[in-house]
C-alpha cells in the first residue's frame, strides 16, 4: 500500500504516545497511560482526518489493522469490553483508539478519555509492555 513521504504525526499524538511500530497501512502507538491498555492507529497518509478520507482498500486495510490491534489486546489482556473510536474533537489527524477495558479499571463504565491524571508508563513497564505487543502483533520495532 503506497504511503504519502509527507505525513507527519500530529504533535499531540507523538507527545501523548509511544510507538510500537508500522503497520501496512498505520502508525501504532502505546498511549503513555498505564491505566488502561490503550492502542491508536494513526494512517500514515498526510491531510486525513475522517475514514471517509481514505479509498475503500484503505478503510478495509485500517479495519483489518483495527480487528488485528483488537484480537492482541484480547490476548494480552482478556478485557471486559473492548472500546474502538475515532473521535477527533481534540487531534483532528484520524487515529483510531483502540483500548482493552476491564469491569475494576479507573474509569469503568465512563470512557477514558479525561478520566482522572494520567499516568505514565515506568520504564521497564513500558519497554515490556511495547515488546509483548510487538510480539502479539509480529511487528518490528518503531
Amino acid at each position: 500500500m503506497r504511503q504519502e513521504t509527507d505525513f507527519i504525526l500530529d504533535p499531540r499524538l507523538a507527545g501523548d504516545t509511544h510507538a510500537v511500530g508500522d503497520l501496512e497501512l498505520s502508525r501504532l502507538l502505546l498511549m503513555d497511560d498505564a491505566r488502561f491498555p490503550w492502542l491508536i492507529l494513526v494512517p500514515r497518509r498526510a491531510h486525513l482526518r475522517e475514514l471517509t478520507d481514505l479509498d475503500a482498500a484503505a478503510q478495509q486495510c485500517l479495519l483489518v489493522e483495527i480487528d488485528r490491534c483488537a484480537r492482541a489486546l484480547q490476548a494480552l489482556f482478556t478485557p471486559d469490553k473492548l472500546n474502538i473510536a475515532t473521535l477527533g474533537n481534540v487531534v483532528a489527524q484520524l487515529h483510531v483508539h483502540v483500548i482493552a477495558r476491564h469491569i475494576h479499571d479507573a474509569a469503568w463504565p465512563r470512557p477514558v478519555w479525561g478520566f482522572g491524571e494520567r499516568e505514565p508508563y515506568a520504564h521497564d513497564a513500558l519497554a515490556a509492555r511495547r515488546a509483548g505487543l510487538r510480539r502479539a502483533l509480529e511487528i518490528r520495532r518503531a
